[in-house]
């Protein structure tokens, strides 16, 4: 495989990602899609560091995991307590909560 199918994969689940984004109502799917899109930045980082022929795609490739774990733990907190005060997962819903 040659660095373009990489890009082209990784702009495909990109795309795929942002559109689960948008059109999707549930938290979890909307933190699958968001998981997603990154992980397609990953794979379009480690394609570049091999056009390149160094490791810096690989360092941002680590710091991006290091975001999606974090960005998962505080996402899944969130949906586990407005599941327990709203008893549902629908994105909708979200939009009624005031500060």
């Amino acid at each position: 495989m040659t660095p373009e199918h990489y890009f082209v994969l990784s702009a495909i689940l990109f795309v795929i990602g942002a559109f689960g984004v948008i059109a999707r109502k549930n938290l979890i799917i909307v933190l699958m899609s968001l998981e997603l899109m990154l992980n397609a930045a990953n794979l379009a980082f480690i394609a570049f560091s091999r056009v390149h022929g160094n490791m810096t795609g690989h360092i941002f490739m680590i710091m991006s995991i290091t975001v999606a774990a974090a960005e998962v733990a505080v996402g899944l907190a969130l949906v586990v307590a407005v599941y327990s005060h709203k008893d549902s997962l629908n994105v909708d819903i979200l939009k009624m909560l005031k500060g």
